[in-house]
């Protein structure tokens, strides 16, 4: 499991762990429980440029379909497998194993996305 007090957050309820150049992102448990139960989810290719609040996946559930958007701007270097083929780890374990790509990323940005008690704050008490 996540150390869930560094996290950082976008508005669109993704989390974002970094460990040096690497970010990895997942959902918020929030944005689990709003979804139901995840049946498909599809995720960009390994090598995969991403820009930053750009949509580069999907997450559907038997209530509907949502987007993922790339948290911050970077090169897609690994993907979740494990996640495609048991969507259900998302809901299970959204900030363990349910996590969803790895980035490399310029980690000066990540100071560019919300804080731990601002995301709490914009969910009204959820993570």
């Amino acid at each position: 499991m996540t150390d869930l007090t560094t996290l950082k957050y976008t508005a669109e309820h993704e989390w974002v762990a970094l460990d040096g150049d690497t970010a990895t992102v997942g959902i918020t448990s929030y944005a689990a429980d709003k979804l139901g139960d995840v049946v498909f989810v599809e995720l960009p290719a390994v090598g995969s440029a991403v820009t930053a609040a750009t949509v580069v996946g999907e997450i559907e559930s038997t209530k509907s379909v949502g987007e993922l958007y790339a948290p911050l701007t970077g090169e897609v270097v690994e993907v979740n497998d494990a996640v495609v083929d048991d969507p259900s780890l998302v809901n299970a374990d959204p900030f363990g194993a349910g996590w969803l790509v790895k980035l490399t990323v310029d980690p000066a940005t990540v100071a560019e996305l919300l804080d731990r008690d601002a995301y709490i704050s914009l969910t009204g008490g959820a993570e």
